[in-house]
């Protein structure tokens, strides 16, 4: 089997966290933080990324209702994917990150109490339980 390399993103209008994983471990780390500006990433950021990394998919949060259905932000993070996707000709997968927020404050206090939790800490932090789910899902 060979290893897929993830590039996950949370995303945000404010903020885009960034994580890598590996699918050989299933895990994923944080690595930064994009800022934004209503929702549009500086895109040549997004293009370092994807070549110092070189992933094999890229992963994006979808932010749904607790109940499952879609909101305003739903499509503009599908949109964001299909801007990657169109741009760059990575492949692009989405998942659904209902509780990755609030997942990853929960890790970050056990790691480090308040301290830890930075906005830029948090988003990349959800960025890794995107991908971690998005695993989890894969082998089910």
């Amino acid at each position: 089997m060979s290893t897929q390399t993830v590039l996950g993103f949370d995303y945000g209008t404010k903020s885009i966290g960034v994580a890598i994983g590996q699918q050989l471990t299933g895990s994923a780390s944080p690595l930064t933080s994009l800022k934004a500006v209503d929702g549009i990433p500086k895109w040549e950021q997004i293009e370092a990324l994807l070549k110092e990394w070189q992933p094999d998919l890229v992963v994006v949060g979808l932010p749904l209702n607790m109940d499952g259905t879609e909101q305003e932000m739903t499509q503009r993070a599908r949109k964001f994917a299909n801007r990657i996707n169109g741009r760059f000709g990575v492949k692009v997968a989405t998942q659904d990150e209902r509780l990755t927020t609030a997942d990853a404050k929960a890790r970050l206090f056990e790691l480090g109490g308040f301290k830890a939790l930075t906005k830029d800490q948090v988003d990349a932090v959800s960025a890794v339980l995107i991908i971690e789910s998005y695993f989890e899902n894969q082998y089910r």
